[in-house]
């Protein structure tokens, strides 16, 4: 049986992995219809499991997989024998027959170490409620084309302490960078993940901080960041964070804190006046378009670096 190498969260790429996907995605993005573009999933099919809506994930991944010169299988799980009650053991076992990668945009971690503890093919984490890794890419690929460099740069996220947070905190200190996370009390991210990134940081030189101060987090900046106050699954809740997260908001007053040419991002759907101000998302320090386009970039050298170290 071969040995698939999969990516389920940050840190299932070294420091020195992460830098070599991070310049292929670059090559790729300049070269991206160019001679020599490779297309290393010819004449193969990826599976593209969603059992979350998604936009920016599913089409990046579609037109990656077509771009490499496979065949995307997109897969409805509520419309599959996985909504019915197939397990995903077996679920990983028959794609593993058909398809070269499986991709998948699910809810708990578990089932995303459930699926690649049975596959044998390189399994990639598009989503869990635990981390959005494949997100965390594309966002320091977007800062180190802006700034030629992540080392030493400090990056703040303002909002709750959830998948993107953990994301960010897990690649930022792999990439050497100063990661600080401000959350409401109760909100934070959680413990296992900041001891992780920590660790991460003392062999990059990199640093984690997680405070209830927005302002204090977003002064000196070189990179602000937020997401949504409520993620998917916490519908029922916007309304009392809506209140509690009032003071996290990306805007004028955070990027008044940050250096003057700090970069905006936001990993998108966006709310224009709640987590963060409509003049700011569509303001000068905004790379939040390029940031969404290199979903794509980054996902196929992604995809390309775990096919190579797949045998």
């Amino acid at each position: 049986m071969p040995t698939p190498r999969h990516f389920l969260v940050d840190d299932d790429l070294s420091p020195d992995e992460l830098d070599l996907v991070l310049e292929d995605a670059a090559r790729r993005k300049v070269n991206r219809y160019g001679t020599g573009s490779d297309r290393i999933l010819e004449g193969k099919a990826v599976a593209l499991i969603f059992e979350k809506p998604s936009t920016r994930t599913r089409v990046s991944f579609e037109v990656g997989v077509s771009e490499l010169g496979g065949h995307p299988v997109v897969i409805d799980a509520s419309t599959t024998q996985l909504g019915r009650g197939e397990t995903l053991e077996d679920t990983a076992m028959v794609l593993s027959r058909y398809c070269a990668a499986i991709v998948i945009r699910t809810f708990g971690q578990d089932r995303i170490e459930r699926l690649a503890a049975a596959s044998s093919v390189p399994l990639v984490n598009a989503l869990t409620d635990f981390a959005h890794p494949c997100q965390a890419i594309a966002d320091l690929q977007t800062i180190q084309e802006r700034r030629g460099t992540l080392s030493g740069l400090t990056m703040t996220y303002l909002g709750d302490g959830n998948n993107v947070a953990h994301s960010l905190m897990l690649a930022g200190a792999a990439a050497g960078m100063r990661v600080r996370v401000a959350t409401p009390p109760g909100y934070e991210p959680i413990d296992q993940v900041v001891k992780r990134a920590r660790a991460i940081a003392t062999k990059t030189g990199g640093a984690v901080v997680v405070t209830s101060d927005p302002l204090e987090a977003a002064k000196d900046a070189d990179v602000l960041y937020t997401d949504v106050w409520a993620s998917m699954g916490q519908e029922s809740e916007s309304a009392s964070r809506l209140s509690l997260f009032q003071g996290y908001q990306l805007g004028d007053q955070a990027v008044d804190a940050a250096r003057n040419d700090v970069i905006v991002l936001h990993c998108l759907p966006a709310h224009r006046g709640e987590e963060i101000a409509a003049s700011v998302i569509d303001g000068p320090h905004s790379a939040v378009w390029d940031q969404a386009e290199n979903r794509l970039h980054a996902q196929k050298a992604l995809l390309a670096f775990l096919l190579e170290r797949s045998g």
